[in-house]
Parts: structure tokens; sequence; C-alpha cells
């Protein structure tokens, strides 16, 4: 449940073979046929239940990981807290490479400004891979609600104070934290009310107990094809390529507006060196794949790959930028 109290608080492509062999060349490598990496299953940990573009990624990954490094990589749904119950389980995992996590910014950056306590260290919990990929959301209403605009929901929130409902993936998703940036920027206040994933949050919204959702686009377009539902706007900075009519919300009148969703790859810290470049080379290996790509252009999501190294930079700037927004708002999770 969210409450809002005192605030606390590059791709690299290369094939299966040259990855092999990097690795044998590497302090702590294999040095038998036994011990190559990996040997047995890889288990990847998503923080949500199954649906939604975080599960959709993970799982598109682990696909085409198992053929690149010949190994079994296998999807394993861990929802909870905000992403906080998975995310932690990766942290406390044996650091072998055989237990990894694909995680979204909600729950790998912003977290600690979320929670007072975590069930991991943030900051020395993990060894970063790579950032992966990142897409935008839809401001989602039904198709039947009557609202055509973004002004057509600021003014039936200004209309009806504290009544209309929100819909997020979960304390501390991007999909909750997005439209809070939105009601700030808008001057308007809605309840929230969350579900365990996008999956689920979408569902809300078409059986009507919430009125709006910010939708990641893997799992909202489908529905505005159908009918179903309505976008009103969408939260990139450019319109999206699959529905460019679409405008975005800063073309809606919240100039500046901007929100994504990230995704990044994650070890327990401690991990070897030599499997941490495997991992870390072998996920933009696998985004540059045509059939990738082009499954992932197709969800409207774009590709971010880049280095382990340059990771956490990243991490740093995404705290910083939504953390003001938590602490102006005095948002924490429980």
């Amino acid at each position: 449940m969210t409450q809002r109290g005192d605030a606390t608080m590059h791709p690299f492509p290369t094939g299966r073979r040259a990855l092999l062999a990097g690795l044998a060349t590497l302090p702590g490598a294999a040095a038998t046929a036994q011990e190559r990496y990996p040997s047995r299953a890889v288990t990847v940990i998503v923080p949500f239940a199954p649906g939604g573009s975080t599960d959709f990624m993970a799982r598109l990954l682990a696909q085409h990981l198992s053929p690149l490094l010949g190994g079994n990589f296998v999807v394993e749904n861990r929802a909870g807290a905000g992403g906080t119950v998975g995310h932690g389980a990766v942290a406390r995992a044996r650091p072998d490479g055989y237990t990894l996590g694909v995680s979204p910014t909600g729950t790998f950056a912003l977290a600690p400004f979320l929670m007072e306590r975590l069930p991991y260290d943030s900051e020395r919990g993990f060894a970063p891979l790579s950032l992966l990929a990142g897409n935008a959301m839809f401001v989602c209403v039904r198709a039947d609600s009557g609202m055509a605009t973004v002004a057509d929901l600021v003014a039936a929130a200004k209309a009806q104070p504290g009544r209309l409902s929100y819909a997020s993936a979960g304390p501390g998703t991007i999909s909750m934290l997005a439209p809070e940036l939105f009601l700030d920027m808008a001057g308007i206040e809605m309840l929230h009310v969350a579900y365990r994933s996008g999956g689920l949050q979408t569902q809300a919204l078409l059986g009507r107990e919430t009125q709006m959702a910010f939708i990641d686009t893997v799992t909202a377009i489908p529905h505005i094809q159908s009918g179903d539902l309505r976008a009103l706007a969408v939260t990139s900075a450019a319109r999206s390529p699959q529905m460019p009519n679409v405008p975005t919300l800063a073309e809606s009148g919240l100039a500046g507006y901007r929100a994504t969703n990230d995704f990044g790859f994650f070890a327990p810290a401690g991990t070897p060196p030599a499997i941490v470049r495997t991992l870390s080379e072998g996920a933009p290996t696998v985004l540059a794949m045509p059939e990738v790509k082009a499954r992932l252009d197709a969800a409207s999501i774009d590709i971010h790959a880049g280095t382990a190294e340059a990771f956490p930079a990243f991490i740093a700037e995404e705290a910083r930028r939504w953390g003001d927004l938590i602490r102006r708002r005095n948002i924490r999770m429980e």
C-alpha cells in the first residue's frame, strides 16, 4: 500500500564463439570443460507476476541467451513489494552466475527512496550486467469512458477531487510514479490502487475497478488496437512509431514531461568477473539480433544496451530525477 508521509531518507555485438573464447582468457575462468559456464540451468528472476513489459523483456532475453551461451536460461516470477521481493532474491543468491535478475527502473533505482527497509543492500548487493532497453507508457482510459484527451481527464479529476482512481503495477513501480508526476504537473489528485503486475493493472482498468492507468506499450497496444482501451497520450519525449496519432503528454499541455520504464540485467555481488563479462556482452549481442530487434520495435521498446561499467551512472541519474518527485510529494511504501 502506498502512503504519503514524511520523506525518509554501446552495444558489444559478438558471437557465441567469441564470448566463450573471451571467457577462457580471463582470470578465474573455468579451466575444464566441466566448469564451463553455463553448465546447468540459469534462473532469471522477474520481480513481478507474469504479464507486463518486464516479464516480456526477461523471457525474450532468456530465450536467446540459451542458444547463444549454450545453456538453459529459465524465467521465474517472484512478485511482491513493488519488485523488491524478487530483486532481493537475486541479491541473496549464490554468486555463481546461476541466479540472475531483470528488473525495471522502479525496483533497481527508486525503491531505496520509497522504503525505509529493503531486504537487500541496494548499493553493494548486485553486480550490474547491462542496461537492456526501455519503453514508454500510454495514458489509458476505457474506450467508453467519454474521455478523448488529456484535457478531458484533467477536467474530470478537477470536477471530482480525489474520487477518480488510477491503477498501477505495484507501489514504487514506474507505473505508479509516472502518474504521480502527471498529477503533480497537472495540479490534480487521484486515488492510487496498486496491483501485482502490469497485466493485473490492465485487467483492473478493463474491469472498471479504476478510471485510468499508465500502461506499458507491450501490454497496452493490443487492447488499444482492439478498441477496449483509448490512449490519451504517451509518456515518452517523442510519439510512439506504432501509434503516431497519439500525442505525447508534453504536447498535451505538460511541457517537459517524460517518463520511461527501463530494464536492467543483474547478478548477485561477487559473481566472478569472467561470468559478468560473458553475460554483460551476451545481453547486447541478443538485443542486436534482427529477430529480437523486430519484436522490440513491434512493442515500441527502445534498445539501450551498454556496458556493465556504465550502468551504475544511469541508475544514479534515474535516482536523482525521480527522487526529487518522491521527496516533493512525500511518497513512501510500507
